[in-house]
């Protein structure tokens, strides 16, 4: 398995990824498809915020998922604070692949010197909560039925990984 930094080639394979997860999985709290064009806005978005958006792709080149962070939240005192997403394709699941991809965004976010990696995963996703705890993280709270979808209510797990030891930023002073 290849990793590598997407390009807008790989857009409709991402767009294929993402909205199969959005038909058949309760990762992604929507019933909206999105359009090619919503994933380039997305992707330049990313792109244009200094975000990585990394494919996993094997020996033919066929891309098996994708993984991108990118802001937890837009006020600057979580800079430093990114929330991330792994996804596969159906045929990739439970072969590796989500691993190789969340161990590389650990990875690029310690290189882009983030203090912490935030998972936000539903609660009945095992497999997912399984997989962030060998890499390191920590389940920080549920958020009973915050979701829903397929007709039923959903809880969120948060999970956090905390990459350095940095001191918090100094403070600024503030206009009066």
């Amino acid at each position: 398995m290849k990793l590598r930094h997407a390009t807008k080639s790989d857009l409709p394979v991402i767009l294929g990824i993402h909205n199969d997860a959005v038909k058949t999985l309760a990762a992604i709290w929507t019933d909206s498809l999105e359009t090619l064009e919503d994933r380039k806005t997305w992707f330049e978005s990313r792109i244009a915020g200094g975000y990585p958006i990394i494919v996993a792709e094997d020996d033919n080149g066929d891309v098996l998922g994708y993984g991108s962070y990118g802001p937890f939240r837009e006020k600057s005192g979580y800079n430093k604070t990114m929330e991330h997403s792994v996804y596969v394709t159906p045929q990739s699941r439970g072969k590796g692949t989500g691993s190789v991809l969340l161990e590389k965004l650990v990875e690029l976010a310690k290189q882009d010197q983030r203090h912490v990696l935030i998972g936000a995963i539903d609660s009945d996703n095992k497999g997912s909560i399984r997989l962030h705890e060998r890499y390191g993280f920590k389940v920080s709270g549920e958020l009973p039925q915050v979701g829903f979808k397929f007709g039923r209510w959903l809880n969120l797990t948060l999970m956090t990984l905390i990459l350095n030891n940095d001191k918090a930023p100094a403070a600024h002073a503030h206009d009066e």
